[in-house]
């Protein structure tokens, strides 16, 4: 089990940036695959973007693709969400989420952040 809490929401305007932190707690930080999921009022949570343990392989959904950057800093248990361009769709909350497995699969994730509130205005 990890632990994981969420930083970094906010309010902008639309064509801004913001970057989510996501820490853990844990030594075994090092060894999941992290991601990224959102959830906009009313809608189902869905994938943002994905990092492998090492950090070498990513995946991201075709709606941020070229915006958002994933990375990650094992040495300080922490995943980022670099966010720029930002768009009123972006607006949700934000999750991050861990697990053991391929990143290419959102059933690889069974430990879930609390959320951070992202708002883009136009």
């Amino acid at each position: 089990q990890v632990q994981l809490v969420e930083s970094g929401g906010g309010l902008v305007q639309a064509g801004a940036s913001l970057r989510l932190s996501c820490a853990a707690s844990g030594r075994t930080f090092s060894t999941y695959a992290m991601a990224w999921f959102r959830q906009a009022l009313g809608k189902e949570r869905e994938f943002v973007a994905a990092i492998s343990w090492t950090g070498r392989s990513t995946n991201y959904a075709d709606s941020v693709k070229g915006r958002f950057t994933i990375s990650r800093d094992n040495a300080k248990n922490t995943v980022y969400l670099q966010m720029n361009s930002l768009k009123p769709e972006d607006t949700a909350v934000y999750y991050c989420a861990a697990g053991s497995g391929t990143i290419y699969r959102t059933s690889t994730y069974d430990n879930w952040g609390q959320g951070t509130q992202v708002t883009v205005s136009s």
